[in-house]
Order: C-alpha cells, then structure tokens, then sequence
C-alpha cells in the first residue's frame, strides 16, 4: 500500500478473479424479478385503463337507455369502448342502471373480470 492508494498484487488479482463473475451471477438473478414486476405493473395499467373505458361506456349506455334510445344500441356503445364487453339493463321505477362487464387479460392465461354500474334518471314510463 501506497499512501491510500492499494498497489495491486497476487493477492487482489486472486480477489479479483474470484468475484469476477459475481456480477454476472447477480444480474442473472435479479433480472427475471425486475422483468416480472414490470410485466405486472404494465398489466395492472391496462386493466386499469379498461376499468375506466368501461365505467365511462356504462355510463353513457345508461344515459342513452334513460333518454329512450334501444337497449341494443347502447349495448354497442359498451362493446365498441371494451372489446368483449357485456351490458345488462335494469328499470327499477325512475331509474335506469347498466352494468356493464368484461375480462381483461393481465397476461396469457391471466385475466381480471371488470364490472361497472352506473344509473341514469329516465323519463318513468
């Protein structure tokens, strides 16, 4: 040793060699998990991003329902927001209620089940 300096010798160049491939070994590991918690995290933004096209499209089926327009049109109006979307009306007196339903896929053989409610006041015929 020279002054704070370390002079390399045999005995840091052995040190050296042993851990060479260490980083290596830990990058190997730590890489699936970093990937996986990206993966999920990509996942859970688009379904959340679903959640909120479908909330907005269950909605607007419950206005157009509410106002007098077909039952199947509104329905259409979920379907073209979130691919494979289910809408179910319910008329309970002044009150007009779609739910509106869809699985989305986190990853292959992943999938969240989405359910919106959303009423409108109708017209009360």
């Amino acid at each position: 040793m020279i002054g704070d300096r370390v002079v390399p010798g045999p005995v840091t160049a052995r040190v050296r060699r042993a851990e060479a491939g260490g980083v290596a070994a830990e990058f190997a590991v730590t890489l699936p998990a970093v990937l996986l918690i990206l993966v999920l995290a990509f996942g859970a933004l688009h379904a959340q991003t679903q959640r909120v096209l479908l909330q907005d499209a269950s909605a607007d089926a419950a206005r157009l329902v509410a106002r007098g327009d077909d039952p199947a049109r509104a329905a259409a109006v979920v379907r073209t927001a979130v691919a494979g979307a289910e809408l179910d009306v319910d008329l309970t007196g002044d009150l007009v209620c779609a739910t509106a339903s869809a699985g989305v896929d986190l990853w292959p053989g992943i999938t969240v089940d989405l359910r919106t409610r959303s009423c409108a006041l109708g017209d009360g015929e």
